[in-house]
């Protein structure tokens, strides 16, 4: 298989989940071996998506390099692995990714208005020779050497809306167009408070995150296991982190940004 960027620029603009500053995301062609490059503030610095460029990784994905940052680009970066973009450039007018609806699903269709074209390099995925574990307890993500990519994911958590979730994923471009980018990022009413008071969450809304009250979401859902899909999605968009796409076999339980992103560093 041959690497692909995109046919055209496109470009999307929002509101930021964290920052609730708005944002303008315009994504162009870019050439092969280039992966994904993030472009922002006055200078256009350049912050390739790769783990070295993680500042922050807690509740969200954060990337900087001398002082610039950009938050939250794990929905961008799932979907663009979701559907085999490798290289794309991408400018950013703001301080954070617009969050749009909490999901991947808008990047796919912003990607997909972009078309995509086939470049002349070829893949070269990641191929490991011995497991990986990081975490412990009833927190980790355990890798085993595959011949694809496949992904085992169980959420556990008290509140029983979530309860205990456990997904299996084999990817493919339909079911991750149908199946996972649609799922959004979630919080608990109870929660919001403090999160803002950390300057996070302040964009938050009934628009673009499920938002569980005491008796259950507050905005419906669009999977009866959305909770854990959203787990995955953010996984994918974390591992797209490495720049190649990685051959194993996933288990994980009960992650996040953080976890992901010391995975990503030990790989």
């Amino acid at each position: 298989m041959r690497q692909q960027t995109i046919r055209k620029p496109v470009s999307v603009e929002g509101i930021g989940l964290h920052s609730g500053k708005p944002g303008r995301v315009t994504l162009s062609p870019a050439p092969e071996d280039s992966g994904i490059v993030f472009r922002a503030g006055a200078e256009h610095e350049r912050i390739p998506a790769a783990p070295e460029s993680v500042v922050n990784s807690h509740y969200a994905t954060t990337v900087g390099k001398n002082g610039t940052r950009v938050q939250t680009v794990e929905h961008l970066m799932a979907a663009a692995a979701g559907l085999g973009i490798d290289n794309l450039d991408v400018e950013v007018d703001g301080v954070e990714i617009p969050a749009l609806d909490g999901s991947a699903k808008p990047f796919v269709a912003l990607l997909a208005a972009a078309g995509r074209r086939e470049q002349s390099a070829r893949l070269k995925p990641l191929t490991l020779s011995y497991p990986i574990r990081v975490g412990g307890g009833g927190r980790f993500i355990h890798l085993v050497p595959s011949g694809s990519l496949r992904i085992s994911y169980t959420l556990d958590h008290e509140h029983p809306a979530v309860g205990t979730q456990v997904l299996t994923y084999t990817p493919s471009e339909r079911v991750f167009v149908e199946e996972l980018a649609p799922a959004r990022t979630y919080g608990f009413l109870k929660d919001l408070g403090l999160m803002r008071k950390n300057g996070l969450a302040r964009g938050g809304s009934l628009d673009n995150a499920v938002v569980v009250g005491n008796r259950g979401p507050l905005n419906g859902l669009r999977f009866r296991d959305e909770f854990v899909r959203h787990k995955v999605l953010d996984l994918l968009g974390d591992l797209a982190l490495l720049g190649r796409p990685i051959l194993a076999h996933v288990v994980a339980r009960n992650g996040g940004h953080a976890l992901n992103l010391e995975l990503v560093l030990a790989i």
